[in-house]
């Protein structure tokens, strides 16, 4: 038997300080924000979110999984193509998609799937914020690239030259931290 992971407290909430299964509510869990780009939902200990605390950083090993809050007109990222599968889901509100180039707009309960290689982003859309249900495999060597795209930067989610660095790419962009979402109220779980 595996057991029960420990969930220990950090400053934006809730993380598994230990291995095993866990439940917790989203209400409850850890989050970052970032100006650029929205709010994230962790559920693991990622770095940033226990950076100061004295959990250690737990990454899940072979599916990555976040919440992400989009606010209207805001990126989630920058424009990349990961080596790895990717799958999204709306869960409330409206996003559009940038795929390959082009624009596909994205509605609650919407899937979207990304084959590895294939570039993306999403912006947020309609009056209200999107919530999107983000997961991708930790299987295999993480390569991303993050190509030039008009129609990206044109969003404020592109580079300016294409990179493999995501070190470069985010340079101009505010880090991360721990924090809730400012339109938490707004959100389907308040």
């Amino acid at each position: 038997m595996t057991g029960e992971a420990r969930l220990e407290s950090v400053s934006s909430g809730l993380v598994p300080a230990t291995d095993g299964w866990f439940a917790v509510n989203v209400r409850d869990a850890a989050w970052l924000t970032n100006e650029a780009f929205g709010a994230r939902c962790v559920f693991e200990a990622d770095v940033p979110v226990v950076r100061g605390s004295a959990v250690e950083p737990r990454k899940f090993e072979e599916l990555g999984i976040k919440l992400a809050v989009l606010h209207p007109g805001r990126p989630s990222g920058l424009y990349h193509a990961d080596a790895r599968q990717e799958d999204f889901l709306v869960l409330s509100g409206e996003c559009v998609a940038l795929v390959e180039g082009e624009e596909r707009r994205l509605r609650a309960w919407d899937f979207f799937h990304c084959a590895p290689g294939t570039p993306h982003c999403f912006v947020g859309a309609g009056d209200e914020p999107c919530v999107l249900l983000m997961a991708g495999s930790r299987a295999g060597e993480r390569r991303v690239v993050y190509p030039e795209s008009e129609l990206a930067q044109g969003h404020g989610a592109g580079v300016e030259r294409e990179t493999d660095s995501a070190v470069e790419a985010y340079a101009p962009f505010p880090h991360w931290a721990p924090g809730r979402p400012a339109s938490w109220s707004a959100l389907p779980w308040a």
